[in-house]
């Protein structure tokens, strides 16, 4: 799928390169003597403190199962034998929450 941005289509502008182009086109490095340019430009890279806690945050959460299988066996065996009970009250509430961090 392409994008129109201000009426200029993908058919309306040229992208072939002209040989005058070509040959002035830096040429292109390989991944070490690019990480030596780096290096030798003197590139550094700090993070902030919310990054770095951020960083842990993703890093502790990592740790944690995506989902809770003995809470999902639970209600399993709840709707099996018929003893889940649904709070309407507190589902509507929970949708009103969701839509109201959605839809604003």
């Amino acid at each position: 799928m392409s994008v129109d941005f201000n009426g200029i289509g993908p058919g309306q502008v040229n992208t072939h390169k002209t040989t005058a182009d070509k040959a002035n086109a830096p040429k292109a490095q390989a991944p070490a003597e690019q990480a030596q340019a780096q290096t030798a430009r003197g590139e550094n890279v700090k993070l902030s403190s919310q990054a770095k806690e951020l960083k842990q945050l993703e890093q502790r959460l990592s740790s944690y199962p995506e989902t809770d299988d003995d809470r999902i066996e639970q209600i399993k065996a709840a709707l099996a034998d018929g003893s889940y009970k649904i709070d309407a009250e507190k589902l509507a509430q929970k949708m009103l929450e969701m839509d109201e961090s959605i839809f604003g």
